[in-house]
């Protein structure tokens, strides 16, 4: 007897729909799964056997042959094992095909016959809902993330036993549904404030710029000067999530594995700061079965990179593509896969190698060429992919022990909300969305200048040596800094601010 059933695997971070067929023929005893599977999905026979038996249906001693089609595509996971072991109880009559033809079914298999959570429950979930299912069945574990899209009805079942129950209509699993709308709240209050933060004016100042615009930020500091937790509030000034985009962040979470057990979306904006021991497919992603890097999980959040110069070389080399394309791209022999990589870098660096190059009261231990050998870490390239460097000082004991606290994270998100409107409407029809994305040919348009501004301009190139990009790069910070201010044109004090931010510059010229 045939048997079809329909189930789906995750290709980057999409679902993609997929058949399961079973043929059961009279012959000797075998097992066999065919359709480029990977090592876990033929291993999946030993369960799914397990299961059916301890479940208390006969096994059939037959020829049992599976095909995973379509087969030209790589199959990797354990999400097969539950539409398997349906697949042979259909074919061995145990219910009527129609009962399950309406649905997506995914689990991965106990040998009691327990249904155990799988990875990319809601990406599957989606692809079921744009394909016109009337369902997905998943592990009870899945079921919150699942239930966040729409239209799609939801039966999560702990066991190979209720869900067969439910097949033959003898048990009722009530669908999940709740309300993505209830779930989702953008406005939850940072955990970390920079109302917390003593002194540090103009930092807090860089960041709010660098997040009203999505600009890279680069802090040059010595031990202590509180560059980490500056990076930790920065996340809290970013805009509110938009419900796509904590859809899409879930996504990737979803697929990794590391949405928190008992949650249906992340609500927060990532923050991800790895180990400088990082390899190249931890911070990017890949491996042998290719999974999202640091970068992809930092998706609509923030990168943050302390002790830059500590990286590896070829680790931070990696980091153009997804700096300038938003994706990183893996390509191996069976597949290609795409993950989406659109973060705000916030890297923090010392200034020397002892890192007292910059503090009054250390001195400092370096050489020139030791200091040089040190900054030379980082590429030129790289470099000029981050738009403000700013230097963070030591904080003065005053500073610690004064009675006054700064602006709270929620008041400083407000203006940087507003500033990121103005650059929604202003491209609008682009396909770019904040001041960091524009090209030349956007700078000449948007960026604008008086003679004033370009005579400012033109004494900073003189003096500090900026190449053009440089250039461009004051040019879009002095754009986000107008756009704060709710101006719509830049001003020479816009200027003279966006050059104060390129501190890296100012300095190789001395």
């Amino acid at each position: 007897m045939l048997s079809k059933v329909f189930t789906g695997a995750v290709i980057g971070i999409d679902g993609l729909l997929m058949e399961v067929e079973v043929d059961i023929a009279h012959g000797l005893p075998a097992f066999t799964t065919v359709g480029l599977p990977e090592a876990s999905v033929r291993e999946s026979k030993d369960r799914v056997k397990a299961a059916i038996v301890n479940c208390g249906y006969a096994f059939p001693d037959d020829r049992i042959t599976v095909n995973l089609a379509p087969a030209h595509i790589r199959k990797v996971g354990t999400g097969f094992d539950l539409p398997i072991a349906l697949g042979i109880l259909a074919a061995a009559g145990i219910f009527p095909e129609d009962a399950y033809c309406r649905y997506i079914i995914l689990g991965e298999l106990a040998l009691d016959g327990r249904v155990k959570p799988v990875t990319g429950s809601l990406s599957m979930a989606i692809a079921a809902k744009a394909a016109g299912f009337a369902g997905i069945m998943i592990p009870f574990e899945n079921r919150l993330e699942a239930a966040v899209v729409e239209g799609l009805d939801v039966y999560p079942v702990s066991t190979l036993a209720g869900a067969v129950a439910f097949l033959r209509g003898e048990k009722i699993i009530d669908a999940e549904k709740p309300s993505p709308a209830g779930q989702f709240d953008p406005e939850i209050a940072p955990e970390l404030d920079f109302s917390e933060v003593y002194g540090q004016g103009h930092v807090k100042r860089a960041m709010e710029i660098a997040a009203a615009g999505a600009h890279n930020l680069l802090m040059i500091g010595p031990p202590g000067s509180g560059k980490t937790m500056l990076a930790r509030r920065f996340p809290g000034i970013i805009p509110p999530f938009e419900f796509d985009e904590a859809l899409e962040t879930t996504k990737i979470y979803s697929v990794a594995g590391l949405l928190p057990k008992g949650e249906a979306l992340v609500m927060q904006r990532p923050f991800r700061a790895p180990h400088h021991t990082i390899s190249n497919a931890g911070l990017i992603g890949g491996g042998g079965n290719p999974r999202p890097g640091e970068v992809s999980l930092a998706h609509n959040g923030v990168l943050f990179l302390d002790e830059l110069p500590e990286f590896k070389k070829s680790v931070l080399e990696v980091l153009r593509q997804p700096l300038e394309d938003r994706e990183v791209t893996i390509s191996r022999a069976a597949m290609s896969v795409t993950y989406p990589a659109g973060f705000s870098l916030i890297a923090a660096l010392n200034p020397c190698p002892c890192g007292y190059l910059t503090d009054e009261k250390h001195p400092c231990r370096c050489t020139p060429g030791q200091v040089q050998k040190y900054r030379n870490r980082m590429s030129g390239p790289l470099m000029d992919r981050i738009d403000l460097h700013v230097e963070v000082p030591n904080v003065t004991y005053r500073e610690m022990s004064g009675p006054e606290q700064g602006e709270s994270s929620v008041e400083i998100r407000k203006r940087v909300t507003k500033a990121r409107n103005i650059q929604s409407k202003r491209f609008s029809r682009l396909k770019i969305h904040t001041n960091a994305q524009m090209g030349s040919r956007h700078i000449r348009k948007y960026c604008a200048i008086d003679d004033e501004s370009s005579q400012i301009l033109e004494g900073a190139v003189d003096r500090l040596g900026l190449s053009a990009r440089a250039c461009h790069r004051v040019l879009k910070i002095a754009r986000t800094i107008a756009d704060l201010a709710t101006m719509p044109d830049i001003i020479p004090c816009h200027v003279l601010e966006a050059i104060q931010y390129r501190s890296l510059d100012r300095n190789q010229s001395v």
